[in-house]
């Protein structure tokens, strides 16, 4: 008894060492997420940049040609950037405490020329608020530390895998091309589009034009292409532009409208259905004919008014022929009519016709519509 008494006596202090185990490994994964998705602390920061501090006010009083009292706004470029607005405060008092350092140490050498001029207190001044704005901006608008920097990345990212086509069965090629306002990364165009139907047999393809352009219409791009990914395929092709038509009015937006083209392709047959909400014609190559006609569908603008009706144009694929949508930033232009750009256009894509139209959206932009200050999508079927 005395023997199975002594062997029992550790076992609760195994119980609290393994209980104390999990909890400093919880925390430990805890803080680990926490500082992945920039919710952590940003001690570690701070405190690598309040060490760079003393050294950078010793280098100058050292050497104070090669290290120079404008020195000290590295870190506090770097603290506007990392950092909390109240650890950057605290690093900002260091800076403050370093440079009157400065100040009074180097005042007493007898030097020809004074470092710290009231230029460099102005200069360090300017950069420290600079740096205590961009933080608290960040912080207000609610925008973590640490990742913050990365999110318009990921917004890019998730804005073209949602513009992603899905792949084809043998004899169909599909390409699309995005063109941004400007060079920049984010576009007021974007399509979505699925395989829906028996054996998913059937192409639903949407391209929108969204009011406005480049980073002003980024984030109803985003918003939207999330809404129409959700609807197309939940509902007949019928009741799509109706329900994104209820969807935008919904918004209460005061740039609230948007154009957009809903394509309906049967991938074993060729026929296929455009309906059109305010959008420029589809254009088609017939390939028994070598010439290009043009695809009209009506309806009215999404996001006007309810109750709006679409009626749709249909067609056949057939062997060699080509279907192309593209927005009118692709054709239009203030100094010359729709029908203009079109031809150039269709101009443009006759050169494809011998060697066929794989890689030829990008080209297509490229040559029609490079350096034009408006979004450009095109997105281009063939039946090959």
């Amino acid at each position: 008894m005395a023997r199975s008494s002594e062997t029992a006596l550790p076992a609760p202090r195994r119980l609290r060492a393994q209980k104390a185990m999990h909890r400093a490994r919880t925390g430990l994964r805890r803080s680990a997420v926490d500082s992945f998705r920039g919710d952590g602390t940003d001690w570690s920061v701070f405190a690598a940049l309040l060490l760079t501090v003393p050294l950078l006010a010793a280098g100058t009083l050292a050497w104070p040609q090669w290290c120079p009292p404008e020195a000290l706004v590295l870190p506090l470029v770097a603290g506007g950037l990392l950092l909390r607005p109240a650890s950057l405060l605290a690093l900002y008092a260091v800076t403050a405490s370093a440079l009157v350092t400065e100040t009074a140490l180097l005042g007493t050498r007898a030097l020809r020329q004074d470092p710290v001029t009231p230029g460099t207190i102005l200069v360090v001044a300017a950069v420290a608020l600079s740096g205590l704005l961009i933080a608290q901006f960040r912080s207000r608008v609610g925008v973590p530390w640490q990742r913050g920097n990365t999110m318009l990345f990921d917004l890019r990212e998730r804005i073209r895998a949602q513009s992603a086509l899905p792949p084809l069965p043998k004899g169909w090629h599909r390409e699309m091309s995005l063109r941004p306002a400007g060079g920049q990364s984010f576009s007021g165009d974007f399509v979505v589009a699925a395989r829906t139907g028996p054996d998913r047999r059937v192409l639903e393809a949407v391209l929108t034009d969204v009011s406005g352009k480049g980073m002003d219409a980024a984030s109803r791009s985003l918003l939207l292409s999330g809404a129409f990914g959700g609807l197309l395929g939940s509902l007949p092709p019928h009741a799509f532009l109706p329900a994104a038509n209820g969807y935008l009015l919904r918004q209460n937006w005061d740039e609230g409208f948007a154009t957009s083209v809903h394509l309906v392709l049967d991938l074993d047959s060729g026929d296929y259905e455009l309906l059109s909400a305010g959008h420029v014609p589809g254009l088609q190559l017939c390939a028994g004919t070598g010439r290009w006609k043009e695809v009209t569908a009506e309806g009215p603008l999404l996001g006007v008014y309810e109750g709006a009706e679409f009626h749709p144009a249909k067609g056949t694929l057939r062997r060699g022929d080509v279907l192309m949508l593209f927005t009118d930033g692709l054709v239009e232009r203030s100094d010359r009519d729709l029908s203009e750009g079109i031809d150039r256009l269709t101009g443009e894509a006759d050169r494809y016709v011998a060697t066929g139209f794989r890689g030829a959206a990008w080209h297509l932009i490229e040559s029609v519509a490079k350096d034009v200050n408006d979004d450009r999508a095109l997105l281009l079927i063939s039946r090959e």
